[in-house]
Formats: structure tokens, C-alpha cells, sequence
């Protein structure tokens, strides 16, 4: 089992924003388990969280940009890119703009800061979808395409055809994650000059240099126009170097470009929120390309997520057994909703309800056409999350279970007489004071009959 993973203390950089020019701080802090990666703008009033998930793209103009509620995260993906690189899983990204530091234009120094605080493990398993199939995705107005097949590791492949002879055509692999950090993570962004240009007359590149952003020269530089760069870069000389870059700059490696957009690709992926085993191929990605694709596959992963059964050994010797249920549970016949538990941990339990005909509330639920009512299947849930909860406690016996919230509840396929329902809940956050926040679902006959969010709370019997 492999755990999930977030930073040991905290640690903070400042610089300024490549597009807004802004000064700004950003500061890294752990992050409990199932959190993954969210934003905080401790600048604006409430300190508003936008989560690093694709159904928050508004736009990929010149970087991913994440919208929640009218609260804004530009280009996020170098960041992303970061923590996905040294396989942490969780962590809270303090922000007192709505852009991170460009740095160099690379993960580079997001990497020495994550090293700096230390990278712990955590009491939880961490998720991962195993690819089962070719899942693509493309844009037809630019020719860009990205998929994922099988495969065992997480696997990355980008493949760039810019159409211009300074840069031509480019390739870069990544075989696993562990090479991000010494053969991805220092590629640096790059642009053309045609489109630096554009950039410099609109206004919309204001904390670039040549420090930070590889230019290549696809184009002749007329008079005016070094005299524009020289101006915006802050320079008294500007001169093209052979391999057709300005100057101030070395590449780090012949295909740095090729590199830089794997490394995008990896933070654009981020936002898809579970680990992937498969290997992806990007040609000619982009961030439109990448963040479509990551909706694609969260919809995807979301899906099957829900519809997926346990496979359970229901004749195994269960871990509690129903005299055990009820030394744990106030509930008694006819309202103790379930018979066995199989699995138990600090995050998550599996029950089990056999439903016979003997039932009471089949007498008039209804007369001569038996089902479940979904009021009872939820509440059979709760005991299952009740065992959870109570479990945290020396005397459970001594404690009453009291229902706080229900959300998003969804009744898939009805519960007859002689089903036998599987409840599995697990935590969504961790519990805090006796307070128990899960996701219940409920199955029978190899399918999903039941959903939802469930909220409670522990009290002592007075």
C-alpha cells in the first residue's frame, strides 16, 4: 500500500507574477489527508479556497487559469507540476495574489521549497486509477491530441511541431515520476518573438525577463522593435544568439522546449485529483489540449468511481458480528439496519444488510409489491458510518450517534426482498470532536442502489 504524502512544515517564496507583474508571496503548508492541492488568496476577505480541479478552468490563455466564485489562480500549473513531481500528495498553497511567482519559468525552485520542508507520509492510502483502456482526446483546429493507455507506472511523452526552422520538432519521455525533479523540473517557458510581441504591445506580459522565459527568434528583428525589448527586458544591449534565442540565457537541453511542455502536461494533469497508471502521449499539447483531456478523464474517473462494486468474500469470518454491532450500536430490532462488518479503519468501513421478506416496513411499503424505502437504506448507511465513529472512542456503548447533514443523495436501482446490501463509507474529512463527515454508498446486485453525504456527530447519553 502505498501512503499519501504532504509536506512536513511550511516554507514560503516571493517574486512576482509573469503576466500581472505583481509582487507576490505564496506560502506551502500541510495539508490533512484527501485534501490534494488547494489554493488559498489569504488577500481578499474570508481567505476563499479554489481547489486545483479542471471543472474550475475558465481559460488557457497563457497559462491554466481557475476560477471559483469570481475568485481567481493564474497559471498554476508550474506549481502543480511541483508537488505532482516529488509525489506529494496534499498541501495547502497560501497566495497573496492570484498569480504564483514565475521564478525562472521552471518547477525548479518550487522543488528546492518542497525539499526545504521535508515531504512526510500520512495515515491514508493513496488512490490511484489504473488506465484500462486508450482514453483520447483532441482539438481539431490545432491538431493537438492526448491519451492515455495501460501501463504500470505513470508514463509521459510530449511531442512538439512548432513550424518554424529555430525550433522545428522536439520529443521528450519521462518513464517515471522520479525523473521529474532532475530531468523535467528546470525547463524553463518559452515564446516566440512574434508572440512576445503581441504580448508587450497589450500589455499582458508584465513580470517577464530574460531570465525567467526562453525567446526564440522566429522572425527579423526590426529597429523598433529591439528597441521595444530592450526597454521592457530593462536592458542596454540585446543581441540574438546562434541557436537563434536572445541572449542572457543557455538552454539547459537541446529539446528544453519539448521538456517544458511535458512538464506543463504533468501540472495541467494535476488537476484531474487522482494519480494515474498509464502512459500519456501529447502531441502538440497545450493547456486547452491537457485540461480538456484532465475533464475528460475526472468525468471518467468519477464515474466508474460510483459504479464500481467492491468484491467482497461475504462468507468470510466478519470482523463484528451482529452481538458485536450492538455492543457498539444504541440501535435495536426493528431499527438496527445492519448485520456484519467486514472491513474497519480510521478512514473507512464496510457492512453488510441482508433484506428479507420478514422486514416490518414491507408490510406497507408497499402491500403486494415490496421495496426498500431509500429513507432506510440512508439510515442503514449511517449505522455502517457509526461503527466508524463510535470506533474512535474507548466506550462507545456510552455514546448516541445524531445525524447533522445529508447531501446529495441519489437512489440508483430499487432494494427488493432477498438482496443483500454492501454499505462502504469513507471519510471525506478527518474526524474532529466527535464529528463524522463521509461518503456513504450502498450496493446490491453488482450495483450502485444508493448514495450520499452523510454528517454526525457523537454525544455522550446523558
Amino acid at each position: 500500500m502505498v501512503k499519501q504524502t504532504t509536506i512536513q512544515s511550511e516554507v514560503t517564496l516571493s517574486g512576482v507574477g509573469l503576466h500581472t507583474g505583481k509582487e507576490v508571496t505564496m506560502t506551502f503548508k500541510p495539508a490533512p489527508i484527501n485534501n490534494g492541492f488547494t489554493f488559498v488568496r489569504v488577500d481578499l476577505e474570508g481567505q476563499p479556497i479554489i481547489e486545483a480541479d479542471a471543472n474550475y478552468v475558465v481559460n488557457t490563455q497563457r497559462g491554466t487559469n481557475l476560477e471559483k466564485l469570481g475568485v481567481k489562480i493564474q497559471t498554476s500549473e508550474h506549481v502543480l507540476a511541483a508537488f505532482v513531481g516529488l509525489d506529494v500528495d496534499n498541501v495547502i498553497i497560501e497566495l497573496n495574489a492570484s498569480e504564483p511567482p514565475i521564478m525562472d519559468g521552471s518547477s525548479k525552485y518550487f522543488i528546492e521549497a518542497i525539499e526545504k520542508a521535508g515531504i512526510i507520509e500520512q495515515d491514508a492510502e493513496r488512490k490511484y486509477y489504473v488506465v484500462k483502456e486508450v482514453i483520447s482526446y483532441s482539438d481539431e483546429a490545432t491538431g493537438s491530441e492526448i491519451l492515455v493507455m495501460p501501463c504500470d507506472d505513470y508514463q509521459i511523452t510530449a511531442m512538439v511541431d512548432f513550424g518554424t526552422k529555430v525550433l522545428g520538432t522536439q520529443n521528450a519521455t519521462m518513464k517515471s515520476i522520479s525523473q521529474f525533479k532532475d530531468e523535467i523540473s528546470n525547463a524553463r517557458t518559452f515564446s516566440f518573438l512574434h508572440e512576445l510581441e503581441s504580448l508587450l504591445q497589450h500589455g499582458l506580459i508584465k513580470g517577464g525577463d530574460l531570465n525567467n522565459a526562453i525567446v526564440y527568434v522566429d522572425k527579423e528583428i526590426s529597429e523598433s522593435t529591439m528597441e521595444s525589448l530592450k526597454v521592457a527586458f530593462g536592458k542596454d544591449e540585446i543581441t540574438v544568439k546562434p541557436n537563434g534565442i536572445l541572449d542572457n540565457l543557455t538552454l539547459h537541453y537541446p529539446n528544453e522546449a519539448a521538456r517544458h511542455k511535458l512538464l506543463d502536461v504533468v501540472g495541467d494533469l494535476a488537476l484531474i485529483g487522482t494519480r494515474i497508471k498509464g502512459k500519456v502521449i501529447a502531441n502538440k499539447p497545450g493547456h486547452f489540449v491537457n485540461t480538456q483531456f484532465a475533464k475528460k478523464m475526472a468525468k471518467i474517473i468519477k464515474i466508474e468511481q460510483r459504479n464500481q462494486v467492491p468484491a467482497y468474500d461475504l462468507n468470510q469470518e466478519p470482523l463484528m458480528d451482529i452481538h458485536k454491532i450492538m455492543s457498539m450500536l444504541p440501535h435495536r430490532p426493528p431499527f438496527l439496519l445492519v448485520d456484519k462488518i467486514f472491513e474497519l479503519s480510521e478512514t473507512h468501513v464496510v457492512g453488510l444488510k441482508n433484506v428479507t421478506m420478514n422486514e416490518p416496513f414491507f408490510v406497507g411499503h408497499f402491500p403486494n409489491a415490496p421495496v426498500m424505502p431509500g429513507v432506510l437504506i440512508v439510515e442503514a448507511m449511517a449505522q455502517t458510518g457509526g461503527i466508524l465513529v463510535l470506533s474512535t472512542v474507548p466506550d462507545p456503548e456510552n455514546y448516541l450517534t445524531f445525524f447533522m447533514k445529508i447531501d446529495n443523495v441519489k437512489f440508483k436501482h430499487k432494494v427488493l426482498p432477498g438482496d443483500t446490501l454492501i454499505f462502504k463509507c469513507e471519510l471525506i474529512t478527518p474526524i474532529r470532536r466527535g464529528i463524522c463527515h463521509m461518503q456513504a454508498n450502498a450496493y446490491a446486485n453488482g450495483k450502485l442502489v444508493a448514495e450520499a453525504e452523510l454528517m454526525a456527530q457523537i454525544a455522550k447519553k446523558q
